[in-house]
Order: C-alpha cells, then sequence, then structure tokens
C-alpha cells in the first residue's frame, strides 16, 4: 500500500504536459468526490448516477472519459491514507471559485440519497479546510446545493 501511494504522489509530481497536469488535475477531484459517495459505505443509484454527470459538466468530459477516471479514481482512492494528497494537486492549479464548484460537487453528491451522513459532511468539511476555503463559503455551497433539490 506504501509502495503504490509513493507512485502516486511521485507521478503526480512529475507530471510536465499541460495534459498530464489536467488529468492528475482531474483524478484528485473524482477522488474527492468518491470520498464523499464512499463515506456512509454505500453507493445509492442516484450518487452512481449522479457522478458522471457532475463529472462531464463540471469537467468538460465525455460520458466515456468520466466513466474512465471514476475506475482509476477508484483504485486510487482505496490506497489513499487523507485527503491532503488530493487537495494539494487541487490548490496548485485551481482558483477560488473552482475549490467553490468542487465543494459544491461534493455536497450535490452527499445530499444525493436525500439525506446527509455525517461522515459525508465532515469529509465536504475537511476538504474545505485542506481546500484553504472560509467557513461561509462552505455554508453558501451547502445551501446551493440543498436548493438545487427541489
Amino acid at each position: 500500500m506504501l509502495a503504490k501511494l509513493k507512485q502516486f504522489l511521485t507521478s503526480h509530481s512529475q507530471a510536465a504536459t499541460p495534459e498530464e497536469k489536467a488529468r492528475q488535475l482531474n483524478l484528485a477531484a473524482v477522488s474527492l468526490l468518491l470520498e464523499v459517495v464512499f463515506a456512509d459505505e454505500t453507493l445509492s443509484e442516484e450518487e452512481a448516477r449522479m457522478l458522471p454527470q457532475l463529472m462531464t459538466k463540471a469537467l468538460s468530459l465525455t460520458q466515456a472519459e468520466a466513466e474512465e477516471l471514476i475506475y482509476e479514481a477508484k483504485k486510487i482512492q482505496g490506497d489513499s491514507i487523507s485527503l491532503y494528497e488530493f487537495t494539494k494537486e487541487i490548490n496548485e492549479q485551481c482558483d477560488v471559485e473552482q475549490k467553490q464548484k468542487l465543494i459544491l460537487a461534493m455536497w450535490k453528491l452527499a445530499y444525493a440519497d436525500g439525506q446527509l451522513c455525517q461522515y459525508e459532511d465532515q469529509i465536504i468539511r475537511r476538504t474545505a479546510d485542506l481546500l484553504y476555503l472560509k467557513h461561509s463559503e462552505l455554508i453558501q455551497m451547502r445551501n446551493i446545493a440543498i436548493e438545487s433539490q427541489t
């Protein structure tokens, strides 16, 4: 497990081309979304349907690219030991607005099954802290997610 993590971190720090950096950023974002999806240890139909939709909209991916990223991120996410390895990549490449969009997507996934699990809430709050977002931004994104469900 440690060897896989070291390989993951090393490969991410050595990205040379813009395409590789974009792929690593997308992988980090999808991995964080998966953290929310699996926080309650169940993948609801709503979450499974919503995840690729969020990715195609937010990351401008095709359905096939989204599915491939989900598959790859599941392997990485299972071996991860902290959220920091994903948020580091996002902090290096994203502005505040992009970070807010990610948190919004996380909230939407958390509320997709109609109920918020305490572990989903904790992961989103921890992620927002690691992305250096203000508490007010976190709450604003949560409220937008809740409003979009009705």
